[in-house]
């Protein structure tokens, strides 16, 4: 576009007049209201609906921005209908650059879209690294540096502990401060904790894998050492604790500032799909994380040093640092372009001046002290922002709603390979991939079709509650499929005797006369599956006295096994390594119900994040996404995994013994699991729908207004705006 010159030279437009619209009901903080230069300051200085100020300074160079109307060459203003000029802010800087160095062929992305590129890549990385590449290898890290899973879930906790912390200041000075340069250095802050994550692995020695007696066979176990020294190792816990911390910290502005930063630069009804697209890549980056993070495993820890043991071995580390460098690496580049962008995007003052508030109308009037330009600016105003979003019962309940469903998708996403392994008797990394192909198509594809829902119908507040309504009913309907579940593959000694007559009293008994002999150890966990399709504790519990050599579809394959019932098929007691194979045949209506639970469960996380910002005021907008957060992981991301997996660890038939001390859980009653999950899924669905009506219900929107034409519009919307508004020239394209 064309820039035209004024008569001063500038690329900037200098105004005679002030702002001025000239309905006849004006209400406070909206596009209604009117100025005038009656207090003796001329347009330079006259304050508008945004606190932003009128100048006559010079604007950027052509090279950098675009006027925010077209006009004719030789134009001192813009006039629309009725003396409707608009103004350009007092000193603000729109060029895209670092200080004075604003090159031309940088201004190319400094759009809207150009933004959301960059902060989509950093959500990715983040998604990535937090969300992928941690719990693909913490596993490997406890192996690695000694650690107990209590100091691995403290590693975990790290990164929501920093982002609770943080979440209060940065929401609130950063919301009212230049959102891009937060945004910068937080994606900076998230690459110096992976770099700093993956620092152990250079400042220790050579990961050394201690020789083990051999185990599985019977007659071939010897007694395992249940005492080991302390080692020093466990030390770097703390170093991983605080890349954690970083992460956490670098996080919090992306998910509260990048979101209003986008709602600010956009059109109204466009806003839903960009933070859709914003989110979908935050979603898909765990995904990724979980495929690169797992290739890496692949690779032994010392990088060029041959050892003679496999990927399967319980003693292999893979190289898990890799991830983390090349996170960091990224995080750290791609902060410079965002650090680059101005407070806000040229041509985006069209927006908020024609933006129309929905912000929830508080009984006794105090909403409106939002609307005063200098709000929010002082640590004084602290405590009356948090008292304007506690008085505003809409906001309240829509924080509660998303812990309820914040609860959900933390307990799914943990326990939901583990639950899909149980139920279909698949490894873990089967069970992964599988969880995979649900949330990637499910949880990506509902979180950008609810935005593009929003943008389509074109919804207002009290419309986007309903949707949000209408998508947890849905799920919670759906949810009821776990009343069916697919019954557990017979094992000897936990769910049936040796002899296939049912356990006397439920109580384990892996010792039989076939294995009596064999020594075998509790410790040493190792499933097969036998001819007779029954599967056992290991091959010693099967008493199996030989390995092949050879391979059977990629599995060591065991014989003469005492325990095994010899068949005509498959020959005498013959046995498999790893679980028998599940021929359940509820399997698709199960994998269908858990994919429309998690559809419905992400479909309605962009329209309540949009009726968030809808309910509040704009200068409240970076804070209320803050305060949510706050509520979002203390209520429902922290405690939900820890909530799942207490229901869950009920139905537990075997668990593992370390030395006489219970660990982890070998085997589940499917039963009892999709009961558990069950009950955990319906209390939560009928709170979140609880919470969704009473938010509906109490939200009071701003009276209508009695301008012209506004009477032409639905209840929900059926324009971008419910009032007359000018209309905009050669209007950019979002």
């Amino acid at each position: 576009m064309a820039v035209p010159q004024n008569s001063t030279r500038e690329n900037g437009f200098r105004f005679t007049q002030t702002l001025d619209f000239s309905h006849p009901s004006p209400r406070p903080g909206d596009v209604g209201q009117t100025f005038s230069a009656a207090s003796g300051r001329d347009a330079c200085g006259t304050p508008v609906s945004n606190g932003i100020t009128s100048s006559g300074a010079p604007s950027p160079s052509d090279s950098c921005a675009e006027p925010l109307c077209s006009t004719t060459p030789g134009e001192e203003e813009i006039r629309f209908e009725e003396g409707i000029k608009y103004v350009s802010a007092k000193g603000e800087e729109l060029a895209c650059g670092w200080g004075r160095f604003t090159p031309g062929c940088l201004q190319l992305c400094n759009t809207s879209k150009g933004v959301l590129f960059f902060l989509c890549v950093a959500s990715f990385l983040q998604g990535m690294t937090v969300n992928g590449f941690i719990n693909t290898v913490i596993t490997s890290i406890e192996r690695r540096f000694d650690l107990r899973s209590y100091q691995s879930g403290l590693i975990a906790s790290s990164y929501d502990i920093a982002a609770c912390v943080c979440l209060t200041f940065v929401s609130y000075f950063g919301g009212n401060g230049h959102k891009p340069r937060w945004l910068g250095w937080g994606v900076l802050v998230m690459g110096l904790g992976s770099l700093l994550f993956a620092l152990p692995h250079f400042t220790t020695g050579q990961y050394e894998a201690r020789s083990a007696a051999e185990v599985g066979v019977c007659g071939a176990n010897q007694s395992l050492p249940c005492s080991q020294a302390a080692s020093s190792l466990s030390s770097y816990r703390f170093v991983f604790m605080l890349g954690q911390f970083l992460h956490g910290m670098g996080a919090t502005p992306l998910y509260t500032l990048g979101v209003t930063y986008l709602d600010e630069n956009v059109k109204t009804n466009y806003s839903p799909v960009y933070i859709a697209v914003f989110y979908t890549a935050a979603i898909l980056g765990p995904a990724a994380g979980y495929l690169v993070g797992g290739m890496f495993l692949n690779i032994y820890t010392e990088i060029g040093r041959e050892i003679g043991i496999s990927p399967e071995n319980t003693l292999w580390v893979g190289a898990w640092w890799i991830g983390f460098l090349g996170a960091g690496a990224a995080s750290l580049l791609i902060s410079i372009p965002i650090l680059g962008y101005p407070q806000r995007l040229p041509g985006s003052q069209r927006y908020i001046v024609m933006r129309v508030s929905e912000a929830h109308q508080i009984k006794d009037g105090s909403h409106k002290k939002a609307l005063d330009p200098d709000f929010g600016k002082t640590v004084k105003d602290l405590p009356r922002s948090v008292l304007l979003l506690l008085k505003n019962p809409t906001f309240i309940f829509l924080c509660l709603a998303g812990a309820t469903e914040a609860t959900l998708i933390a307990g799914m996403s943990t326990f939901g390979p583990k639950f899909l392994e149980s139920q279909f008797s698949l490894s873990a990394s089967e069970a992964a991939t599988f969880f995979g192909y649900l949330v990637v198509p499910a949880g990506g594809g509902g979180t950008f079709l609810g935005g593009f829902l929003v943008n389509k119908f074109k919804l207002r507040c009290s419309g986007i509650i309903k949707l949000c309504l209408l998508c947890t009913v849905s799920s919670l309907l759906a949810i009821l499929i776990f009343f069916i579940h697919c019954p557990n593959m017979p094992m000897a000694g936990v769910t049936q005797m040796y002899d296939g007559s049912a356990l006397p009293g439920g109580h384990l008994n892996l010792t039989a006369a076939c294995n009596a002999k064999c020594g075998c150890l509790q410790e040493t966990y190792s499933p097969v599956c036998g001819s007779d399709d029954v599967m056992y504790y290991s091959p010693c519990h099967a008493g199996c006295k030989k390995v092949s050599e050879k391979l059977r579809n990629g599995k060591k394959v065991y014989h003469e096994c005492s325990c095994v019932n010899r068949t005509l098929l498959t020959g005498p007691g013959d046995a498999e390594a790893g679980k028998c194979t599940s021929s359940c045949v509820k399997k698709p209506l199960l994998l269908f119900f858990m994919f429309v639970v998690i559809l419905f469960t992400f479909l309605s996380s962009i329209p309540a994040l949009t009726a968030t910002l809808r309910c509040v005021s704009d200068r409240q907008r970076s804070f209320a996404l803050g305060i949510q957060w706050i509520v979002v992981r203390t209520l429902g991301g922290i405690p939900g995994p820890i909530a799942f997996g207490s229901m869950i660890d009920k139905s537990c038939l075997l668990w593992q013994d370390q030395c006489g001390e219970q660990g982890s859980c070998y085997v589940y009653q499917n039963s009892a699991m999709s009961r558990y999950t069950l009950i955990a899924g319906l209390v939560y669905k009928v709170l979140g729908t609880t919470f969704f009506v009473v938010a509906c219900l109490l939200y009071k929107p701003p009276p209508p207004e009695s301008a012209p034409g506004s009477s032409d519009l639905s209840e929900n919307g059926n324009s971008d705006l419910q009032e007359h508004k000018p209309s905009l020239p050669a209007e950019e394209d979002i």
